[in-house]
């Protein structure tokens, strides 16, 4: 008979139960120890890990009040808050039973004990042991996943007047649970700006879970929003928990507020006035605990006068609002940026360090940036991978306005084929804004692909 691997510490003041217990539970568990002294049991625990401790109410001789076996139940869960204890008596007491359940105690045992009780109490200790260690296993790896996933593009770099307000309402805001509305054109730094907001918040240590609702249809907004059943409709083939679940205790965050129809928006303010959200083809609201940040490029107020935005959820969403500014507005943040991406790429791509020279800083800054911080960084990819000489030169920064107008790229029947691949290139990339991962998805080429073609092409 195999024997489950469970570590168990038994402490009584009398002999013979020691001997009972450990002769019966050796032959189902990996390992018993025993303990007559239980002034050694804070040792003991320091020492080495137990499973489960089944420990005595009563050792003072002639004691009934079992007030010794509490007092050693709360010095373990001080030194081990997710320690397993099985308490036992020989006084089956319920309202003592009920006490050490509530001070900590797992189960209850009453001596003398029935062989087959004693094990299944055992038994049921010991899988609500592994499992309390797998969740505690499972929740320190995802809080350093979280803190790892949270490095990631959380830092907003810059100096200018515009960026230091940015800054101060953020810090100001950081603490509370107030709901945060983030506005800012297409590639200004939304996401990051939302990023940092939750790691300086209370909820760091939590999850931070993105939505782009410019990308959830709508037949599926409150199956990804709030879950759904199984059997709910045709592919719902398990149930699915949402991503307000899903946040719950952390921060949700959801950009593109602006896509959202009439008709959802209502589903989502109910949500965020109760706090609660019922799974589709489920009649039970779950309570969800979640910080709330949205942000979107689109003009709420515009859109409230003109019905296609409730008035009522904007109130909901923005108790604190942050408007990031666009690169064109502050310019002398162009720098650190750019130098920040180019020492990214030059260790993405395995290459030395590059400085940026002043006509190339000039060149920069003398660009409206249409694509804000995200065509910045796109540029300062492309250059990272075009610079051979470890110097960039102005010819290395292939901005939009280099390219001829859209009007202009038009196709004669005498050209080339090698022509018209050229064109089709460059338009794609005047229509992107530079953005090298969207112009390849046009093309329907690999990002490889059209970095050959930007090179052979010399644009």
């Amino acid at each position: 008979m195999s024997k489950t691997n469970c570590r168990i510490l038994i402490v009584d003041d009398q002999e013979d139960i020691l001997t009972a217990g450990r002769i019966f539970l050796k032959q189902h568990f990996s390992l018993v120890r025993t303990e007559i002294r239980p002034e050694r049991l804070t040792d003991l625990l320091l020492k080495e890990p137990y499973d489960v401790i089944l420990l005595d109410m009563n050792y003072t001789a002639g004691a009934t009040s079992s007030r010794e076996g509490l007092d050693l139940l709360q010095k373990i869960l001080q030194i081990d808050p997710q320690a397993v204890v099985v308490m036992m008596t020989a006084y089956g007491d319920i309202d003592l039973a009920v006490q050490a359940l509530k001070l900590g105690a797992s189960d209850f045992v009453v001596k003398p004990w029935h062989n087959e009780k004693l094990l299944a109490t055992i038994t049921a200790a010991s899988k609500l042991s592994q499992s309390t260690s797998e969740v505690l296993h499972l929740r320190n790896k995802q809080q350093h996943l979280n803190e790892a996933l949270n490095q990631v593009g959380v830092e907003l770099v810059g100096t200018s007047p515009a960026m230091q307000k940015v800054y101060q309402t953020l810090e100001k805001v950081a603490s509370t649970d107030a709901n945060v509305l983030i506005l800012g054109e297409n590639g200004t730094g939304k996401e990051v700006a939302a990023r940092l907001l939750h790691r300086l918040s209370k909820r760091a240590k939590e999850v931070f879970i993105p939505v782009d609702l410019g990308a959830v249809t709508e037949t599926l907004f409150e199956s990804e929003l709030f879950g759904h059943m199984k059997g709910a409709f045709t592919d719902a083939k398990e149930d699915r928990i949402g991503r307000f679940e899903v946040a719950s205790g952390g921060t949700l965050f959801l950009d593109e507020i602006g896509n959202v129809s009439l008709p959802l928006q209502a589903k989502l303010l109910t949500a965020l006035q109760s706090r609660v959200v019922t799974p589709v083809g489920s009649n039970r609201g779950k309570l969800v605990d979640i910080r709330l940040i949205c942000a979107t490029n689109m003009p709420l107020y515009d859109m409230v006068k003109q019905g296609r935005f409730r008035q009522d959820l904007l109130y909901r969403i923005n108790t604190v609002e942050v408007q990031l500014p666009p690169l064109r507005e502050r310019k002398e943040d162009i720098q650190p940026l750019a130098e920040r991406f180019l020492a990214t790429f030059a260790k993405k791509y395995q290459k030395p360090p590059v400085q940026l020279s002043k006509a190339v800083l000039q060149k920069l800054q003398s660009y409206s940036w249409p694509g804000n911080i995200r065509e910045l960084e796109h540029t300062m990819e492309r250059a990272m991978i075009m610079c051979e000489s470890g110097h960039l030169h102005p010819s290395d920064i292939y901005l939009a306005e280099d390219t001829v107008d859209m009007e202009e790229l038009t196709l004669a029947k005498d050209q080339t084929l090698g022509n018209v691949e050229k064109t089709l290139v460059q338009q794609a990339l005047l229509k992107n804004n530079g953005n090298i991962t969207h112009a390849s998805k046009e093309l329907g080429i690999t990002r490889t692909a059209l970095y050959r073609r930007i090179e052979k092409y010399g644009l």
